[in-house]
């Protein structure tokens, strides 16, 4: 930005400057005229990021002033782009009256617009909430707040602070502040007294007015009522004007939910890919919802099981009741976004045509009543409940016209008959041509002056014109307005009172609807808790109704919940694959007291991971409170969901694939308890065969026998199904597979026992590897083979192990020479460097010459 001083610039880059520098770091969008302009360096970088011209126009002290600009109508595209990038933006408006502005038009921030703090209708996604977070750790705990202003909840939460990463996952915030002692990369840092807690608590008790948070059950809560001072006093301050709608608190206990990790969520694909995307996952195809706020709440259930028994079942039968009720969800979609027009009301965001959309809306809420009454169920006959709405409500909303304009800037906003005032300059704008045409017919009639017109032009107004020719029968009350080669221009005394009242009669209408247009939004404000449980119930609604069209249409069935650990599925299948393949085979799955831990083997391309997550998915639905795709299931308690499946390298963070797959191992470990499911894919698998085998092996037994946690547990390390003869909670099972004409066939069922072979080969054929390879890979497995392996086709590593560790005396009896010739050959390798291949190789050399 320019370095001469603000004294050296023209008084229009002086204001400019003055406002930038009240803005660092944020980008100022500065009004002038139908344009949003930025400058310096600012424009800089706005040019960078939305692809707009960078120019220069004009000097101030003797530079050239660089320059980039928005349209003020598209403004909202801009800023998705913006706020996608992490950037936030200062809207500067221009609030003060060109006409009497003698130096630059009076401007001012109205609102500075944050990643979190965004609530325009064109900035949002539809389908998901924009939390804004705050959020601090003292000692070993840690505590959150959630707000989101597009609807007004503000949710708050405290924890173990090693809870605390997988509790933030459940809803990812646009925006996250923090404590500047606390500072952490992509975070908003406050100063740490934002968070300090008696201060919170004021703040809340203030906004709330009320003397004690006990109605939300916050009295005893210590940090988490900082971060909502904080969170609260950040949004506040970004808007200018007071959060009326947050009417709140929701105080989550950390129990109340099953809990799944950034990692668990991903591995299972809850609402995006693996690649990112937003399809196929379990959310993108349970959401059928008529409403975008049915979709956004069903985003919330699915990220957030419920553990409580009553609230789940509670649910899963209000979906069984509306499995064959198809009319709710053809009323449900004809309803605006409630949620999001109520909280733009609150902040005199909201635009007309949402108010129209609004007003429109409400003679359709008796039918949805209607509906959800006619069904024979607790929880949707109260839901019905919430959708009483003020007999107020309709006959405020009345006042905005049938069609209104996009704007109030615009005009037309509020209906003929509302404001007399209005009406009358509305005559005056809109009747102008015909007063004009009386005007001339009177005069004309008055004066016999045939060719005598009554005209007007922006620059003198309205007149009246005569020819030369005429000039003698001009009446005495006519004012010469202007002089023209052939005619004369005149101004008459009536002529003269009209103009003045219709040359201000549009901007006067335009300010007097602006000033109704405030103050039914002022009028509204007390019915925003009623349009808020209306929004709510409307969103559960659709949320149930499309559960239970997914679960009619793909044959999926109620679950039973039980306090008792457990899961019990008949032919379970797996949502999403299921729906996109022509045939599914479905499969059994059971983890009790007796069994809790499931060694899971066969092919690559066998269906291993598959089974896993669908057990996984299964019981998170069922915990929602949705039907499940099964025959039949029985759900035990669940606290939380680890997934250890697949691994990349972390280049950012300087961790190896094996890193990465350790680090996940050992959060499983140390926080899986007898309440949790544990699904482990190819342990191991990212170093040496040794190393590999015996951490997976150690980790399967630590989860049975420490944990106890129920696990599902594939690999293709066959020396672990070993463990089943040790202990009996260890139940061997397999996706089974069979060898057809050199090729393989998934059969996709799971059976009881180990695989007896990998069909590695077939599988590296069916990914196309040249049959030369394939060939020679054949040719080498024979040798290895016949050189000595078990009878499950494996070399029994940990067999060997177990030679190894019989007394010296019982090894080789009779042949010392050999014992300690095959000693002193151990002791000299180096394990280190050894590739599994040459360690294998070196075993069967060893095994070769004992026989001999």
């Amino acid at each position: 930005m320019s370095k001469l001083k603000p004294a050296e610039h023209t008084p229009m880059m002086q204001q400019y400057l003055g406002l930038k520098a009240q803005y660092p770091g944020i980008l100022l969008f500065y009004r002038m005229g139908d344009f949003y302009e930025l400058f310096y360096e600012d424009a800089q970088k706005a040019s960078a990021l939305l692809g707009i011209t960078l120019t220069t126009r004009g000097q101030s002290a003797g530079h050239p002033i660089p320059m980039a600009g928005v349209p003020y109508h598209a403004a909202e595209q801009y800023l998705a782009k913006l706020l996608k990038r992490g950037e936030s933006v200062a809207i500067c408006e221009q609030v003060g009256d060109p006409a009497s502005s003698k130096g630059p038009v009076e401007r001012k921030v109205v609102r500075v617009v944050t990643p979190g703090t965004v609530t325009d209708a064109g900035v949002l996604a539809e389908s998901s909430n924009n939390w804004l977070c705050a959020r601090t750790i003292e000692r070993a705990r840690g505590a959150i707040a959630w707000l989101n202003l597009a609807s007004g909840q503000l949710i708050v939460s405290e924890c173990l602070a090693s809870e605390l990463p997988a509790i933030l996952a459940r809803r990812p915030a646009s925006e996250t502040l923090m404590p500047e002692s606390e500072t952490q990369a992509g975070a908003t840092t406050l100063a740490d007294w934002h968070f300090e807690v008696n201060s919170g608590r004021t703040k809340l008790e203030k906004h709330f007015a009320v003397s004690s948070l006990a109605a939300w059950g916050a009295e005893h809560l210590t940090l988490a009522l900082g971060c909502a001072g904080a969170v609260l006093e950040y949004a506040q301050s970004m808007h200018g004007v007071e959060l009326t709608h947050v009417q709140g608190l929701i105080v989550e206990q950390a129990g109340n939910f099953v809990i799944l990790d950034e990692v668990s969520r991903r591995n299972l694909e809850l609402t995006e890919t693996l690649r990112g995307e937003a399809a196929p996952t379990l959310l993108s195809l349970l959401d059928v919802c008529a409403s975008s706020m049915g979709s956004r709440l069903m985003r919330e259930w699915l990220s957030a099981p419920l553990t409580d028994v009553r609230l789940a079942s509670q649910r899963r039968d209000a979906v069984t009741a509306l499995t064959q009720q198809s009319p709710l969800q053809a009323s449900l979609a004809k309803m605006p976004d409630i949620e999001r027009i109520s909280s733009r009301i609150a902040l005199a965001t909201v635009k007309p045509r949402e108010l129209a959309a609004l007003r429109d809306s409400l003679p359709k809420l008796p039918l949805v009543q209607k509906q959800l009454q006619a069904v024979e169920n607790i929880y949707l006959n109260s839901l019905s409940e919430a959708l009483n709405i003020p007999a107020e409500l309709p006959a405020l909303l009345a006042q905005i016209a049938q069609e209104p304009a996009a704007f109030v800037r615009e005009g037309g906003v509020i209906a003929p008959g509302i404001d007399a005032s209005l009406d009358e300059l509305r005559g005056l704008s809109d009747n102008t041509g015909e007063f004009l045409l009386a005007l001339e017919a009177r005069e004309r009639e008055k004066t016999g002056i045939a060719n005598l017109r009554v005209e007007y032009n922006k620059i003198h107004g309205f007149y009246i014109e005569i020819t030369q020719s005429q000039l003698e029968k001009v009446p005495a009350e006519y004012r010469r307005r202007q002089t023209l080669k052939n005619a004369e221009r005149f101004i008459t005394p009536e002529l003269k009172a009209f103009e003045d009242k219709a040359l201000s009669a549009k901007d006067r209408a335009l300010a007097r609807e602006q000033q109704l247009y405030n103050t039914l939004l002022s009028a509204l404000l007390p019915h925003l808790s009623a349009l808020h449980r209306a929004a709510g119930a409307i969103a559960q609604a659709d949320v149930l109704a499309a559960w239970a069209k997914i679960s009619h249409i793909h044959n999926w069935c109620a679950p039973h919940l039980d306090q008792q650990p457990g899961i019990q599925i008949t032919q379970g299948r797996h949502p999403v694959v299921e729906a996109r393949v022509e045939r599914f085979t479905p499969n059994d799955a059971l983890l009790d007291e007796t069994q809790t831990l499931l060694i899971i083997t066969g092919p690559n391309m066998g269906g291993k991971s598959t089974y896993m997550r669908q057990v996984a998915l299964i019981t998170l639905l069922a915990w929602c409170g949705c039907h499940v795709p099964a025959t039949s299931a029985k759900i035990g308690a669940v606290d939380r969901i680890f997934t250890r499946i697949g691994a990349a390298d972390d280049l950012a963070s300087g961790r190896s694939t094996f890193m990465v797959e350790m680090t996940e191992a050992a959060v499983i470990l140390n926080a899986a308890t007898e309440k949790s499911l544990v699904l482990m894919d190819e342990i191991g698998r990212g170093t040496s065969t040794f190393d590999g085998l015996s951490l997976a092996w150690a980790i399967a037994r630590a989860l049975v026998v420490n944990n106890r946690a129920f696990t599902l547990f594939a690999t293709h390390y066959f020396e672990l199904t070993q463990l089943a003869q040790e202990l009996p909670a260890i139940i061997n099972v397999h996706l089974s597979a069979v060898e057809h004409n050199q090729g393989i066939v998934f059969l996709h069922e799971l059976r009881d026992g180990p695989a007896n072979q990998s069909y590695g080969i077939a599988v590296a054929k069916l990914a196309g590897i040249p049959a030369s390879v394939v060939k020679a890979a054949r040719t080498k497995l024979q040798i290895l083979e016949a050189m000595g392996v078990s009878n499950t086709g494996q070399l029994d590593l940990f067999a060997q192990a177990q030679i190894l560790q019989l007394p010296a005396e019982d090894k080789n009896r009779g042949r010392p020479d050999v014992a300690q010739a095959f000693f002193d050959e151990l002791a000299s390798l180096d394990l280190d460097s050894m590739s599994p291949k040459q360690a294998l190789e070196w075993l069967y050399e060893v095994r070769a010459r004992v026989k001999h």
